[in-house]
């Protein structure tokens, strides 16, 4: 089955942790590291620092530390990064007031957020007063052609236990006309052994696409045997019938939020590769405004995004990024991914 979209692809996560004028530069060395792999001019390189530079200062300035997320991306041949920068401290009353040249509640110039904003080539922010900021900047080594809107738009973060250099979670997605796939795996541990087993289920997931979320967990089950196994879930979704289909098994978070009010997805207990006394698909409505959030046992049980007016119209790795801020657990891999239809 043909895939006609190309969607924006991760090739690379880094998490650096902000909490003191000394750590900002480390943040801009990692950087400037990055783009040096994808292509950057030397001015390109120089605007991704001063983003990175503004983006942490910020941390500092106004909320007493937080933490930097930098992916490195792939669009054709284009490289590009995005940086996430992201605290809890004490939010934003008014983000347009914050976004002009000269504002600023600390002395200092007040041309930090502004100069993000007009350096990205994508730009979004989420500030709750009392809850924290996440800000997005996008920024490429080259202007990137127009591509088709594909039926989805999907985000999400994925971080390897604190210690580890590798994460034992995974996540993929497959593009169709009508129906977009999204899996979520998550190897049994942490380290090598469970990467190995969740990039298994990745490579049996995008070979089975064609299937529905049942056969593909099946399938998955079948081709894991040899691995320590994972817990996995894939959600089908077609705005066109209006609905999700989704398949889980092992502890895999799964959930539909939208104005009519979140639901909790089912999946089964057991293991991929070893245990699965029942694997069943569930549907569910999937209305025109509805968000979907997948997510790894790193995350706490229950997220609430209802929490957080206004989140869900900001972009979907905002979104993720601003979930995996405030429910990560902190002591083993976490994922979260986010979908949703394109914003009109």
């Amino acid at each position: 089955m043909r895939q006609p979209f190309s969607p924006v692809e991760v090739r690379d996560l880094i998490s650096l942790q902000v909490n003191e004028v000394s750590e900002v530069a480390a943040a801009r060395r990692a950087a400037k590291s990055l783009t040096g792999r994808f292509g950057f001019s030397e001015t390109g390189a120089g605007n991704v620092a001063l983003v990175v530079t503004e983006a942490a200062t910020n941390l500092v300035k106004h909320a007493t530390g937080g933490e930097i997320l930098l992916y490195a991306l792939q669009s054709g041949r284009i490289g590009g990064i995005e940086v996430l920068a992201l605290d809890r401290g004490p939010g934003i009353a008014n983000v347009g007031q914050a976004l002009r040249d000269g504002y600023s509640t600390t002395g200092s110039p007040g041309t930090g957020l502004g100069a993000i904003e007009r350096l990205a080539a994508f730009f979004d922010i989420y500030s709750l007063p009392g809850a924290g900021t996440a800000l997005l900047a996008r920024l490429w080594s080259e202007p990137v052609p127009t591509t088709p809107t594909s039926p989805l738009e999907v985000g999400a973060v994925s971080l390897p236990k604190p210690g580890e250099d590798v994460c034992g979670d995974r996540w993929a997605a497959a593009w169709f006309p009508d129906r977009t796939l999204i899996l979520v795996a998550d190897g049994l541990g942490h380290g090598p052994g469970a990467a190995e087993a969740a990039l298994e289920a990745v490579r049996t997931f995008h070979e089975q696409a064609a299937l529905t979320p049942e056969a593909i967990v099946e399938a998955i089950h079948a081709a894991l045997r040899s691995t320590r196994g994972t817990a996995v879930a894939v959600a089908e979704i077609s705005p066109l019938r209006k609905d999700i289909r989704f398949a889980g098994l092992g502890n895999i978070g799964g959930m539909v939020f939208s104005t009519e009010g979140s639901r909790q997805m089912v999946s089964h207990n057991g293991t991929a590769g070893h245990v699965a006394r029942k694997i069943q698909e569930f549907t569910y409505p999937w209305p025109a405004d509805a968000l979907l959030v997948l997510y790894s046992d790193g995350l706490l049980t229950r997220l609430q995004p209802e929490r957080y007016p206004g989140l869900i119209r900001r972009h979907p790795d905002l979104i993720a990024a601003t979930l995996y801020r405030d429910y990560v657990r902190g002591r083993d891999d976490a994922t979260v991914v986010v979908a949703r239809q394109p914003q009109t």
